[in-house]
């Protein structure tokens, strides 16, 4: 997919990405794609990501999405999907089959541009093995990524444990979902 613009915009982070020589969305990207995946200082400040080089899938994504918005590239969008995370798909080791489930429902973002989903989340990001898993996906505005993503997710386990019948709680559930991140953020570094 060829897809590309200048980073004119004088905003904050279209001067960020030019003070590290992005001068085009391409540049930018495959930079993102390049940096470790972490969890920045602060899920508010999408200038974290070049500024402290590294990112999560979503500050990367809502980094990208924001540049864009700056320089008023429409056809990018910001995806907020729930899909069905286990070993098969996730590099996680056996952090969930360890536990007794067989997968837990995980929010991942991406970007879709001209409709096709792009995920940068690190060099070797595919969503190959998570599309056929994706239970849900809607299109949200990068600072949903501050509070938004983290409330739906956690509404969406919540429903799913009550519905599929899980046998644990909701803490429980989001313990394992944790050392699933820190498994998959320490595997990265």
């Amino acid at each position: 997919m060829h897809f590309d613009f200048q980073i004119t915009s004088s905003e904050p982070l279209s001067f960020l990405a030019r003070s590290k020589r992005l001068f085009t969305w391409q540049e930018a990207l495959e930079y993102v794609k390049c940096l470790p995946y972490g969890r920045n200082k602060s899920r508010s400040d999408f200038s974290l990501v070049l500024k402290e080089e590294k990112g999560s899938c979503s500050s990367k994504h809502a980094f990208l999405k924001a540049l864009a918005n700056e320089n008023k590239a429409k056809d990018v969008e910001l995806i907020l999907a729930i899909y069905k995370m286990n070993s098969d798909n996730t590099n996680i080791g056996d952090v969930i089959s360890s536990s007794g489930l067989s997968y837990i429902p995980e929010a991942h973002c991406y970007l879709k541009i001209n409709g096709e989903r792009i995920d940068i989340t690190s060099k070797d990001s595919s969503l190959d093995k998570i599309e056929k898993m994706i239970l849900s996906e809607e299109s949200i505005s990068p600072e949903q990524v501050v509070t938004y993503k983290v409330e739906y997710h956690k509404s969406f386990l919540k429903n799913w444990i009550k519905n599929e019948n899980i046998n644990s709680t909701f803490e429980k559930v989001w313990k394992v979902r944790e050392a699933c991140i820190s498994f998959l953020t320490n595997s990265k570094k």
